[in-house]
């Protein structure tokens, strides 16, 4: 039997549903149902740490915490982290994100307090920039020496963790992402109407909108429509696909909160990036029954059964993506199969109380080793 314990979560910002601020919202709800006291630290509050706050866990802002390297407001924001953990005195602090955790491992050491930071997809992975790379794989070895434990939301992040020795192997676990259970709705099947697509992604240099708009040119006689759900500039996309003749075929629906309902109104989604950790969105449609079409990066080959619960293509290939999608577009029989593949697939493997139960079996092995210093 787990005691209870005072979680700290640290997160950069909490105004966007990306899948850091998902994972940790349901986390948090989730240790909190468990008895345990989750406590919420972020820089950009938001959206995100309102609704937790009105579901009872308590919330902290660090008011100088932000994405972008400032020497000052980091040197600020360091001090923040370390007198809220000094005042609250948790069990253990987990980070999430790049500078999250890197300046709550630190702020976590100087005090003594067991910390594990949560890798959501490192920034040194292939298809980021060279350089940037380079930054971190110095930085991440560097704040590795500070923490307990890393988790890793995939195998694949495991591996290039210790390729590019981060940190030993006993201090690197792998949990696979997870999403909470809800029921499969069934869904009325019209073959005159179009075929919904979906991808739910924030614009920016990670995801790849414009090659999956290039790509449905090639298949623009058939029927369907597509859907992007996500935040972000995406004044270009919306000019590249009237330059592309999709203009009525594509829908900008800007961030939502109904993803639930919109990936049961939908027939296929897709995922078109540049890199990624475990992404959430995934396992998302694969517990609403939708097949999948995914660039394989990062983690996603493990969560994708290849011809089984959807297609791989690998990355900046337009001709298999395009192949992909002339396979899928044409074939509901398949859609189907493959869909009903995938949400078995989730229950086995992806379910949130499964991916729960490891982390915080994770938190009390950090919590009770001996050797972790206690200056609070």
């Amino acid at each position: 039997m787990v005691s209870a314990m005072k979680i700290a979560y640290l997160i950069t910002r909490m105004d966007e549903f990306g899948g850091a601020q998902v994972h940790v919202r349901d986390l948090c709800l989730w240790m909190k149902g468990q008895s345990h006291e989750p406590l919420l630290l972020s820089g950009w509050p938001g959206k995100v740490s309102d609704f937790l706050e009105q579901n009872g866990v308590t919330y902290t802002e660090i008011e100088d915490l932000q994405r972008q390297i400032h020497p000052v407001k980091d040197l600020k924001a360091f001090l923040q982290i370390r007198r809220v953990l000094k005042e609250q005195k948790p069990d253990i602090l987990t980070c999430h994100s790049s500078k999250a955790g890197i300046l709550g491992r630190l702020a976590a050491w100087s005090l003594g307090i067991p910390v594990v930071f949560t890798a959501h997809g490192w920034a040194f992975t292939d298809g980021v920039p060279k350089t940037q790379r380079m930054i971190y794989k110095i930085i991440e070895k560097f704040c590795a020496l500070f923490g307990n434990h890393i988790i890793t939301v995939s195998n694949f992040d495991r591996e290039l963790a210790l390729k590019n020795h981060i940190a030993p192997e006993d201090k690197i676990t792998a949990i696979w992402n997870g999403m909470p259970y809800v029921p499969l709705v069934s869904r009325a099947h019209d073959t005159s109407a179009p075929l919904k697509i979906l991808m739910v992604a924030r614009v920016g240099p990670q995801k790849d909108h414009a090659r999956l708009l290039r790509a449905l040119k090639a298949c623009r006689e058939q029927n369907w429509t597509l859907g992007f759900v996500g935040g972000g500039d995406d004044l270009e996309l919306r000019h590249l696909a009237y330059e592309l003749g999709l203009d009525e075929k594509a829908n900008f629906l800007g961030e939502r909160t109904d993803i639930d309902n919109l990936m049961e109104k939908s027939d296929l989604y897709a995922l078109i990036t540049n890199w990624e950790g475990l992404p959430l969105t995934i396992i998302e449609a694969m517990r609403a029954g939708l097949p999948v079409v995914a660039t394989n990066v990062g983690g996603v080959g493990e969560l994708i059964s290849p011809n089984e619960t959807g297609i791989l293509v690998e990355p900046n290939s337009d001709e298999a993506l395009i192949m992909a999608l002339e396979t899928l577009l044409k074939d509901r029989d398949a859609l189907e199969k493959m869909g009903q593949a995938g949400r078995k697939r989730y229950e086995n493997h992806f379910t949130f109380a499964a991916m729960a139960q490891r982390t915080v079996a994770v938190y009390e092995r950090i919590t009770s080793l001996p050797d972790t210093r206690n200056r609070r």
